[in-house]
């Protein structure tokens, strides 16, 4: 069984990396609105529509020495390792569930389902956010009805008395999303704080209070540690307003996305295992 199960392993190691490469592709297309499931990629430097064999995760990237098959511009090698990361991250968070052929049930798959597709959601927010200091809403409502579709696997096929938590958080993501698109828009100059903390509820409604809380204490930590180690590295004496600045655009949503996904995963290994 050992060996069906190291077969299993690298089949969900591609099907992240492919997860990967569709991420650079959405992180890049979403925020400038344009599609992202019917048209081709292309090169961004000659623009020269790629082929199939061009987009093989890893492969692709090796095979053509880092560079455009067409222009012979290099590719940036974040791209190779989002593949890379993308492919370990999925295989962890399969390990952390225990997914194995001996103890394989219907729960732990469709568990295993939801949960990439989950993962597959915070890291396309974290994408967007590390780049333009910005959670895409429509990114946000795509993690919302995995949520939501998830809840209701939970109430009709699990019977899960819990259900209705996972409504109340719905019930208030509803609420904030019809506040902000009715009222906060109008009055509020920065909607940052507003898509944080609808990604707050995101995080809440899939990986329960303790873990979303230990997410935001990492998260808390992360900046702290940042903002110690640029004011210990600022020797140039820049000015207290030129500091604030660099503090607020600091991507909040990046931080909790990453403190997420390694929360969630190493609570999975203590639950399952």
């Amino acid at each position: 069984m050992l060996g069906i199960d190291i077969i299993i392993y690298i089949i969900i190691f591609c099907i992240g990396t492919v997860f990967g490469s569709f991420f650079t592709l959405a992180v890049y297309r979403i925020p400038l609105g344009k599609d992202i499931s019917h048209e081709r990629s292309f090169c961004p430097n000659c623009n020269h529509k790629l082929s199939f064999f061009d987009m093989i995760p890893i492969l692709s990237y090796i095979c053509l020495g880092g560079k455009c098959r067409y222009c012979k511009q290099k590719i940036r090698p974040r791209y190779l390792m989002l593949e890379i990361l993308s492919g370990i991250v999925f295989v962890l968070f399969a390990m952390s569930i225990n997914f194995n052929v001996l103890q394989l049930s219907a729960d732990t798959i469709v568990y295993l389902i939801f949960g990439l597709l989950y993962l597959a959601t915070l890291f396309i927010i974290a994408g967007i956010d590390k780049e333009k200091i910005q959670v895409q809403k429509k990114v946000l409502l795509f993690g919302y009805i995995v949520e939501a579709l998830y809840i209701l696997y939970l109430y009709i096929v699990e019977k899960d008395s819990n259900v209705y938590r996972y409504v109340i958080y719905l019930s208030a993501i509803c609420v904030l999303l019809t506040l902000d698109i009715a009222i906060l828009r109008r009055i509020a100059k920065n909607s940052y704080p507003i898509e944080i903390l609808l990604l707050c509820l995101l995080l809440l409604t899939f990986t329960y209070e303790g873990v979303t809380i230990l997410s935001i204490i990492m998260t808390l930590l992360i900046i702290s540690f940042k903002i110690l180690f640029q004011k210990i590295a600022d020797k140039r004496g820049q000015t207290v307003r030129v500091k604030k600045k660099a503090i607020n655009q600091m991507p909040i949503g990046f931080y909790l996305c990453v403190s997420n996904i390694i929360i969630l995963i190493i609570t999975n290994f203590y639950i399952f295992i």
